[in-house]
């Protein structure tokens, strides 16, 4: 795992748990290989775009036409160059109403690319980013992992979904849940998930030996 791309995208900052629980487990990487290459993109300071017209336009063609098509495909070839560089995907998603934060969504909007990082047959839609692993850190306020909100949760289905489509299949999610059910549940909610996260990195090494 010795190359990390994190993307945050809590619009909390410090006070973000996701960004809490993301900024752990890339520490807990660090510790196990002080060598390790860590680019971090913090979507909610730093936001990709949403599309546009031109935006659209630039990313399903092979030439741009003008400064603003130019801008919104240059943009995307980076993007999809620091996730091809990357060995590991760790995603900080906070859920928004019921799903994933608005900038998380214009990032995926970037970097799902026709050709590029996927391409269509007679067979249907193939990934072309295999063999990358994924750790996605989701918070919530209430219980979707199961129960009867799970109906609701666009959060967790949604994510696999858009990284399968590209060929990250091999994905890992770590729930920091129910955590508006009062400061104790939270302190519980958020420690399970350390713990969690510090068992996969275990299991993740582990495993590299």
């Amino acid at each position: 795992m010795s190359k990390v791309l994190v993307l945050t995208s809590s619009v909390l900052g410090d006070a973000s748990v996701s960004n809490q629980l993301t900024s752990h487990l890339v520490n807990q990487l660090r510790l196990k290989d002080g060598n390790a290459k860590v680019i971090t993109r913090d979507l909610a300071s730093n936001p990709v775009p949403h599309l546009t017209q031109e935006s659209t336009i630039a990313l399903r063609a092979a030439e741009t036409e003008n400064e603003a098509q130019a801008t919104a495909q240059a943009l995307s070839d980076e993007l999809i160059a620091e996730l091809k560089a990357a060995d590991l995907i760790v995603m900080g998603a906070p859920m928004y109403n019921f799903g994933i934060p608005s900038t998380l969504k214009a990032w995926f909007d970037y970097v799902l690319r026709a050709g590029v990082t996927f391409s269509y047959s007679e067979s249907g839609p193939e990934g072309l980013l295999k063999g990358k692993r994924a750790i996605v850190v989701l918070t919530r306020g209430g219980l979707y992992s199961e129960g009867p909100a799970q109906l609701m949760d666009a959060q967790e289905p949604h994510l696999r979904t858009l990284l399968g489509f590209i060929g990250i299949t091999d994905v890992t999610f770590v729930r920091a849940e129910k955590l508006a059910f009062g400061a104790e549940v939270q302190e519980q909610a958020i420690a399970s998930a350390k713990k969690e996260v510090n068992d996969l990195v275990e299991e993740l090494y582990q495993a590299a030996a």
